[in-house]
This record gives structure tokens, sequence and C-alpha cells, in this order.
């Protein structure tokens, strides 16, 4: 219709910067920019180059800590039979999923390595009665434990710290390139004040 004023459109977003452009020689390049663009480059290469390093070195750190911890309980743990001095608490949903992997603490009794025989509390199945016997790690100390770290527990408890490993070299680099950012862009916010300190009394004083 004529004469009908079209409703108002949101100016345009600025258009997307190129790739590269901070290499990119252009008037409006400031000396920051480049050395931004460089930084970041260098942080990049050398996350690159120190993560798997790290992770190397302190996944076989790990590797070896927890291999002597799996040979230690090895030596001080045992599987023994242990027999409930009490009922175990009944499920309230017998025959469910739930209650094939539900576990509640009971009072056994077990003989050490020693020939000594003691009571501790260890996990067991559901509604197992009185005098039942059940199969339960023990220290040397007679104290239900879990059972000794297996080799596949101690590859993966390394590959864990290893991959932790890599991470925080690349959250230290990440954390290093917004730090110097962060910088550079308050030295250009100062440089602007300057330069507007010095151009604004042309502007604003009358002739």
């Amino acid at each position: 219709m004529a004469g009908t004023v079209p409703p108002a459109q949101p100016p345009p977003g600025p258009p997307p910067r190129p790739l590269f452009w901070r290499w990119r020689p252009n008037p409006l390049r400031r000396r920051t920019d480049t050395v931004r663009a460089w930084l970041g480059l260098t942080v990049l290469l050398a996350v690159l180059a120190v993560a798997p390093v790290a992770a190397a070195l302190v996944g076989d750190a790990a590797h070896r800590h927890y291999r002597d911890v799996a040979r230690d309980q090895q030596q001080t743990r045992h599987l023994t039979d242990a027999i409930l001095v009490h009922d175990a608490p009944r499920h309230p949903e017998p025959g469910s999923d739930e209650e094939k992997k539900t576990r509640y603490p009971v009072e056994v009794r077990v003989v050490t390595r020693e020939g000594r025989t003691r009571t501790t509390r260890a996990e067991v199945h559901p509604g197992l009665t009185a005098d039942s016997t059940v199969r339960i790690w023990i220290d040397t100390a007679g104290e239900a434990t879990d059972a000794p770290l297996t080799g596949k527990e101690v590859r993966s408890r390394a590959a864990g710290w290893a991959l932790l490993a890599a991470i925080g070299v690349a959250l230290a680099g990440a954390a290093v390139h917004a730090v110097s950012g962060l910088v550079l862009h308050r030295r250009n916010l100062a440089r602007w004040d300057a330069a507007w300190a010095e151009t604004a009394p042309r502007w604003t004083t009358p002739t």
C-alpha cells in the first residue's frame, strides 16, 4: 500500500572475519593483533608437543605406583570363607534386577592367616541366613576389604592419569592464551585512551 512505512530492520551484523585475518596485512591491523596471532600459534604448538610427553610421563609413573599397590595388596589380602553371624536383610523387591545388584553390610566371622577368629562387616547378598558361608577378601588384620587391583584396573587408572595430564596441559595453554589476550586487549584500550586524549581537544575546542 502506498505511503506505508516499512518496518524497521535490524542493522546488519559485522562481516565474517576471513581465516588467518590477524596475519593478513591491512590498515586496521595492530601490532598487538600480530603478537596475539603468533602467541596463539606458539601456545598451540607447545600444547601439541608437551601434552603427549606429559601424558606418557604421568601415565608411566601412575602405572608403576598402582602396580606396586596391586603387588602389596596381593601380599596382604586373601580370599577366605566368612560365616554370617546374623541374617542379612531381605530386599523389598525379591527377584528383581535391583536385588541382584544390592549388597547389605552384615557381621561375619572369619579366620585370619594366623588362625585367629574374629568378626568383621562384609557386603553380602540380600536374604542370606545366619551361618551361611560367603567368600570375601580380608586384610592381615582380618578386616573385610576389596579384592587386589587387577592388571586391567592398573592400566585403566594409569590411562586415566595420563588423560588428566594431557587435559591439564591443554587447560594451562588455554589459560596462558586467555591471560595474554586480556593483557594485550588492556594495552589496546590504554593506547586508544591516550590517542583520544590527544585527538579530543582538536574536536571539541572551538576554532
